[in-house]
């Protein structure tokens, strides 16, 4: 009921606001310009990082702007497939350390553990 009542509200709202999911139990609505997606894309302004290398990971609707301008978006595998058709990659589910997957396999490299530096004791 609550995705239909996203979709409702939007399509009712056109592109005078923006109304995403940001939790299985609600709707946010905000500015169609406040979302995380312009956030990434100040950031990268704000920081002179190019799109292409900042990486992001979301699960939910209100992640798809963000999943999007970023180079590098990735989805949980809890994610609906919407969320997920945006991703470039999609990790994990939550209980499974998908954040920690996500950033070892996706931005680190699968062999992350095997550059880290070697300990001197």
């Amino acid at each position: 009921m609550i995705a239909r009542s996203e979709r409702d509200l939007q399509a009712r709202l056109g592109s005078e606001a923006s109304a995403a999911r940001s939790n299985p139990s609600y709707v946010d609505i905000t500015h169609p310009d406040a979302n995380k997606g312009m956030v990434v894309r100040d950031a990268a302004r704000i920081f002179q990082i190019p799109l292409n290398e900042i990486a992001t990971i979301g699960d939910m609707p209100n992640d798809v702007p963000m999943l999007a301008a970023a180079g590098v978006g990735i989805a949980m595998d809890n994610a609906s497939e919407e969320v997920q058709g945006v991703a470039r990659h999609v990790t994990t589910s939550n209980d499974e350390d998908g954040f920690a997957n996500a950033v070892d396999r996706f931005i680190l490299g699968e062999d992350a553990a095997s550059r880290a530096p070697a300990s001197h004791a």
